[in-house]
């Protein structure tokens, strides 16, 4: 089992650089940073999509930007692994995003994990001109995009939602064909069917579904499919510090856990990654 720290990085909270440090300090194998390029404050959509759902904390739009905050963290670690928890990757340009995860793959040394996701606000998908009909095959689409452009010299792409004619793009990434590609959402038809076609791995987020049912799925969906289970990494996303649930989700075979961090400041923060680093190293 790996151990990870999943946390919204804010102008409020312990900084990057020192929670990166500290992380690595305490023996995580990676961190995860979320993003949100800016919180419409309509709030028509509930937080998560869900009915009923508690208001949105502030970290959300207080949060700094994923890839900036885990660039500053590659220069100031050696070891930890940086993970995007999640990238909201229709809202983005798939030219520059391919860019600038190849550049942070190459600056950390190849410790880049890119998790991307569908998202769920649909005022903020609105107001990058995104149709939220439409997201999962723009996220397919420009995810499929960046790997041209990650794994070829001269790269191009045509589909419904991108397109570019021919082009020179470098740095490429220093993993090889490219960074690990892990999509975070639900345990849907479509989510496993992207997993299995163009990622490396599926990253539920705890509590939302019964995880260890759909890890069995995916890998008998992917052995369907003439994919090897094996390829495919499970990450848990925001697991509990429950010595019994982390055992329980071993045992079906998930491959890390990401522990939350409370977005707050350094003096609250750093003996809490300490405590969660103890944790894990009695699990083992």
């Amino acid at each position: 089992m790996k151990y990870a720290l999943g946390f919204f990085p804010t102008d409020l909270s312990m900084q990057p650089v020192e929670f990166g440090r500290a992380a690595e300090d305490a023996g995580f194998e990676s961190i995860w940073f979320p993003e949100h390029s800016h919180i419409p404050t309509s709030r028509r959509t509930p937080w998560g999509g869900r009915e009923g759902a508690p208001p949105l904390p502030e970290h959300y739009w207080r949060t700094h930007d994923a890839i900036v905050a885990l660039t500053a963290i590659a220069a100031t670690t050696d070891r930890i692994r940086l993970g995007t928890g999640i990238t909201l990757l229709a809202q983005r340009d798939p030219i520059w995003t391919a860019k600038e995860v190849a550049s942070l793959d190459v600056i950390s040394n190849g410790r880049v994990i890119f998790g991307i996701g569908y998202g769920w606000n649909l005022e903020e998908m609105e107001n990058h001109g995104i149709n939220h009909q439409k997201r999962r095959a723009i996220v397919r689409e420009k995810m499929l995009a960046m790997k041209e452009i990650w794994t070829k010299d001269v790269a191009e792409f045509a589909g419904d939602h991108v397109h570019f004619d021919s082009l020179w793009s470098w740095p490429k990434p220093t993993q090889k064909p490219h960074p690990p590609i892990v999509i975070g959402g639900a345990p849907t038809s479509v989510t496993f069917r992207h997993v299995i076609e163009y990622a490396d791995g599926w990253m539920p987020l705890y509590g939302r579904f019964p995880i260890v049912d759909h890890v069995a799925t995916l890998r008998a969906r992917a052995d369907e499919a003439g994919r090897d289970p094996a390829s495919i990494e499970v990450s848990v996303f925001f697991a509990p510090q429950d010595e019994a649930v982390i055992e329980e989700l071993r045992s079906a075979g998930v491959d890390r856990v990401i522990l939350p961090v409370s977005s707050r400041p350094a003096a609250e923060t750093a003996p809490w990654i300490e405590e969660l680093g103890r944790f894990a190293s009695r699990l083992g």
